[in-house]
């Protein structure tokens, strides 16, 4: 029958467009998110039908956000990433799927990501081209500026505050402060990453901060930008009067990072991997189920 070949002509194209945008790597960003939302529903004192449906669509706006993002940094960067070895056998350079595909694959999640904005409430709908137009952004900084590793932990560090507002309708500067260690992590983990391609990024005439600082500068960077995530995190419990699981918490993170540091070295760079996929999930997702269990089983308001 011809369904049959279509159909798994449609689950082949599914599967390779997850892989694409690297889905299980939504961990990185949506237990951050998630934790923005919960001190929203702790201080609107929201009923439980109301934080499921409004999680609900924040879940589905970070899916849309992230795969469009996600899909459009390939679509820019397929010509570079043909001529990087590392990456060179990544979906549209290795042919596995077409740019107009990726092209359509973007419009698709963009539109997602409008209908769960548009779900939440209407400062969201208002907001959303804004954070569209901050995540696609990050595609063009390393051209440009060594501080391309900001733009992307700032892209992912809206997420809380993006939250904090599809829940109450309003922003409190107060979240602001996870926003600012969503940004600091995400930017040091990046660093560690790109440090794999300093000789690439030199001979391309592409930005980093591996390239400016050489591979010991950047991970001492890299290093600096955790120490001000663990401090933003203070003063996010400060801010909003948490209780001590919180701190657990923190320590969890500290300790995952101490160790995600110490598998990269400036001659060798063989670790990298697990230490910006395995260690960098198991800090967001540590962070929330501890924030989480503090702000459910503790209740402290402020």
């Amino acid at each position: 029958m011809v369904i049959e070949p279509a159909r798994q002509m449609l689950w082949n194209r599914l599967r390779l467009s997850l892989e694409m945008i690297k889905f299980e790597h939504s961990v990185f960003a949506l237990p951050f998110a998630l934790t923005g939302a919960l001190l929203a529903f702790r201080e609107v004192h929201a009923g439980f039908q109301f934080a499921a449906v409004k999680a609900l669509w924040i879940v589905v706006a970070m899916i849309g956000a992230r795969s469009s993002a996600m899909a459009f940094n390939r679509l820019l960067d397929a010509e570079i990433d043909a001529r990087n070895p590392r990456t060179r056998m990544r979906h549209l350079p290795a042919g596995l799927l077409s740019s107009s595909f990726a092209g359509w694959f973007v419009v698709g999640s963009v539109l997602v990501f409008l209908l769960a904005a548009w779900e939440l409430n209407p400062l969201c709908l208002m907001l959303a081209p804004v954070a569209v137009a901050v995540v696609f952004f990050y595609s063009y900084t390393k051209r440009f500026t060594s501080l391309s590793h900001l733009v992307l932990g700032l892209a992912l560090g809206i997420a809380p505050a993006a939250a904090w507002i599809a829940v109450t309708g309003s922003l409190d500067a107060r979240i602001l402060w996870l926003t600012a260690a969503v940004t600091f992590w995400t930017a040091g983990f990046d660093i560690i990453y790109a440090c794999q391609d300093h000789e690439f990024d030199s001979n391309e005439g592409l930005f980093s901060i591996p390239r400016r600082y050489g591979i010991s500068g950047a991970l001492w960077i890299s290093r600096a930008f955790h120490v001000l995530m663990v401090v933003c995190l203070v003063e996010l419990v400060s801010n909003y009067d948490l209780g001590w699981l919180s701190i657990v918490g923190i320590l969890a993170v500290v300790a995952l990072l101490v160790y995600e540091h110490s598998l990269v070295k400036p001659d060798d760079l063989t670790r990298v991997n697990a230490a910006f996929f395995t260690v960098n999930g198991y800090v967001s997702v540590l962070f929330f189920v501890f924030w989480a269990a503090d702000m459910y089983l503790l209740r402290v308001k402020v």
